[in-house]
């Protein structure tokens, strides 16, 4: 059975809680008005007296149990609270039994609400039944098509028997459309491509859906992608078609294919953008040669905005395609034909259901600076968001609730927007207001004494008659005019009083500071609480007028540095790194007692100081490699000490020994090469000596008598030379 929905919404009762996570973050404060405009838990106290003489007007702004705390009565703290007002309430339907049910309750409300604090509301959703049914079966007639087409033209009666099913008050309303390719020369029943054509109004009548559906033809097409969101953005803004006011709107898709989408008119020389509006002539698109095709965000806001669920009922290999379409377009589904449509009847049903079964309540129309978030509280609910609450698996008859929560963060006036579950036309309108201005009990008394007769009372202040200034209206300008006599309070023509005090009679009487003591100074310009920082203290000393006084060597602004001072390394005893880190030394019996209350120390792999880094050798002969920081304060040292020492290795007896014997043996080759080269010189300066004599000899050449030659020459006589 198709049932709708029906909401109905209750508001928890206002009221003001002292909470500990309650916080004033106070700027510039100087009346009521500015103080609940700081935060949702500023407040402000309206006694009198309640400030003392000098104190700021800004103290009578806190948090309620602050003020309560000071001494301020419960009845004069002034905190506007969030009011709502039902403006409009008909009675909801229990079942559809009129051509106009009530399905959402209340219709209107309004809200005052005070700048960043929260409200709450809920509202209740019950499923009924027999709620009318709009069905627009809009089919693809590219030539793919063909057969489908001819089951489509036996399916009337399966159609309006699930139609019936549903509810009694069900229509069907049938439209086509095509792309550009052109159609089979050998087909006969093939009419010219269009674009879109609605070829029957919503009607309950089976005979005449069957007898317009038989009456269609196939076309044909150019490309696969088709003009399929052209077809349905015309079905959507054109009410011609025959929808109803009250009635659950659903199309159709039946296609093979993907679609074209905006830009791809550009291919067939088409530049203007879509405009979104109805352009049926004779029942056909008149545009569809002059307008690129709609964007899916075009066709998502004209679907959601006249309360129209889409179905697409498509073959498998364009499955994934309008899975991710589905998912650009609130309140759609997606179901599989059969490769010739036998099965889209089961394929609507399901879909339906699904679409009925989860009810999604949104907002349109938010104005700036408004926030919304819906807390579902069903069975399925999906976690809570800022833009939707969903509650899935809904039956009907059941209830289920959200609750709604406004918060508005500035203030505004006569602002509104719009709660509504998706797909249905019933709608609550939210006006909305904030409480920007304080509501306070003030005297009638124009001269009142609190203010020496001199003033009124606005909200707990003095507010002077012309001529007098002051806290209470105590001080008579006299001759002077009130600007002059400010002026004697302003420092180079700054601030009065540098916004820390009044300007009384001509002086500045300065306020107390948040942590307790007073502003100082002829023009309050002093105090001691807002000096550099080191290490979150103050000047790592003394803070005076809002500069760090610094010991003598330490230079400003944080008084850290001493550029005159001896080098901590040298101020730090040398053994206190030895004993800190590794138990020996000098100081290893005292070393707590001597050290440790001056140096914070550690032992680490890495050294991560910013500073200086330091050798030292220990009594073992070993180095240590460390870091000191001086921190705050004097005799106050941070130490990083590496774990590693770089100690050096004993002497090798194998390498004495073999060294000494290499000495002694190199040493005697050097003396036998130097006694060699000793005698070469000698023998070298002997040789030179007999050479020189042997030029100085004079020597005879003649042959010794004694000498016989030992060859001998004998002639053949026989020879005669030829």
């Amino acid at each position: 059975m198709y049932s709708c929905s029906s909401l109905l919404i209750s508001f928890p009762a206002a009221s003001l809680l002292l909470r500990n996570d309650e916080v004033c973050t106070k700027s510039v404060i100087n009346s009521c008005d500015d103080c609940i405009r700081s935060g949702p838990y500023c407040v402000w106290c309206e006694q009198l007296n309640f400030t003392k003489a000098g104190e700021q007007e800004a103290a009578r702004c806190d948090t309620q149990a602050q003020l309560i705390k000071r001494g301020c009565r419960r009845e004069e703290i002034i905190s506007p609270q969030n009011k709502q007002k039902i403006d409009k309430n008909d009675p909801l339907s229990s079942s559809f039994k009129t051509q106009e049910p009530v399905q959402l309750s209340p219709q209107k409300i309004s809200l005052n609400l005070r700048p960043g604090l929260p409200t709450t509301f809920t509202v209740s959703f019950k499923r009924i039944e027999g709620y009318p049914v709009d069905l627009y079966y809009l089919m693809d007639l590219s030539y793919s098509m063909k057969d489908d087409l001819e089951k489509v033209k036996g399916l009337g009666q399966a159609l309006f028997a699930a139609l019936k099913s549903i509810t009694e008050h069900g229509q069907i309303g049938f439209g086509a459309f095509v792309d550009k390719t052109p159609c089979d020369e050998n087909d006969q029943q093939c009419e010219a491509a269009f674009g879109y054509r609605h070829v029957l109004n919503m009607t309950s009548q089976e005979q005449e859906f069957n007898k317009k559906v038989k009456e269609q033809f196939i076309s044909g097409n150019l490309d696969p992608p088709e003009g399929s969101l052209d077809a349905m953005m015309q079905a959507a803004v054109c009410g011609k078609i025959g929808w109803r006011k009250s009635s659950t709107r659903l199309i159709v898709l039946t296609t093979d294919d993907g679609f074209h989408m905006a830009g791809d008119g550009k291919l067939a020389g088409i530049l203007e953008p879509n405009d979104e509006q109805c352009h049926i002539e004779n029942n056909l698109y008149a545009k569809s040669s002059e307008m690129d095709y709609p964007s899916v965000g075009q066709l998502a806001v004209q679907l959601e905005k006249n309360n129209i669920q889409p179905i697409f009922a498509v073959t498998k290999n364009v499955e994934n395609v309008y899975k991710q379409l589905s998912k650009m377009i609130p309140k759609s589904e997606v179901g599989v034909l059969s490769s010739d449509s036998s099965n889209v009847v089961q394929l609507i049903k399901d879909a339906y259901n699904r679409l009925s079964s989860k009810v999604t309540l949104t907002h349109d129309n938010l104005p700036d600076n408004v926030r919304v978030v819906y807390t579902p509280i069903c069975d399925h609910a999906v976690p809570a968001g800022d833009s939707e609450g969903v509650c899935d698996n809904v039956r009907v008859g059941q209830e289920i609730s959200f609750n709604v929560t406004v918060t508005a963060d500035s203030c505004m006036e006569n602002k509104s927007f719009i709660i509504r579950p998706l797909g249905i036309k019933d709608t609550l309108t939210v006006a909305l207001s904030t409480n920007c201005v304080c509501q306070c009990q003030d005297p009638s008394n124009i001269n009142h004494p609190h203010c020496k007769k001199k003033g009124t009372i606005t909200c707990g202040i003095c507010r002077c008659h012309e001529g007098f200034i002051g806290q209470f209206c105590q001080c008579s300008i006299g001759d002077k005019d009130e600007r002059s006599l400010r002026a004697s309070c302003q420092r180079q023509n700054g601030t009065v009083c540098e916004g820390r005090g009044d300007c009384v009679c001509g002086r500045c009487q300065c306020y107390n500071t948040e942590g307790g003591s007073s502003y100082h100074g002829d023009f309050c310009e002093c105090d001691d609480e807002h000096c550099e920082k080191f290490q979150n203290k103050l000047c790592g000393g003394t803070c005076k007028c809002n500069r760090c006084e610094c010991k003598d060597g330490y230079q400003r602004p944080k008084c850290k540095e001493c550029l005159g001072c001896p080098d901590p390394f040298y101020l730090v005893s040398r053994n206190c790194i030895e004993c800190l880190g590794f138990d020996s030394g000098p100081f290893k019996k005292n070393c707590s007692e001597t050290c440790s209350k001056s140096i914070y120390h550690g032992l680490v792999e890495q050294l991560t100081i910013s500073s200086k880094q330091c050798h030292q050798k220990d009594s073992e002969g070993c180095w240590i490699t460390f870091m000191l920081d001086q921190l705050v304060g004097e005799d106050n040292y941070k130490a990083e000490i590496l774990k590693q020492r770089d100690c050096p290795e004993p002497p090798s007896v194998v390498a004495i020994i073999g060294g000494s014997i290499a000495s002694v043996a190199l040493i005697g080759i050097l003396l036998l090469m130097l006694i060699k080269l000793l005698l070469y010189m000698k023998d070298l300066k002997e040789f030179r000596k007999f050479e020189n004599e042997k030029k100085k000899s004079k020597w005879a050449e003649a042959d010794n008598p004694l000498f016989q030659n030992a060859t001998t020459t004998v002639a053949n006589p026989t020879f005669t030379g030829e």
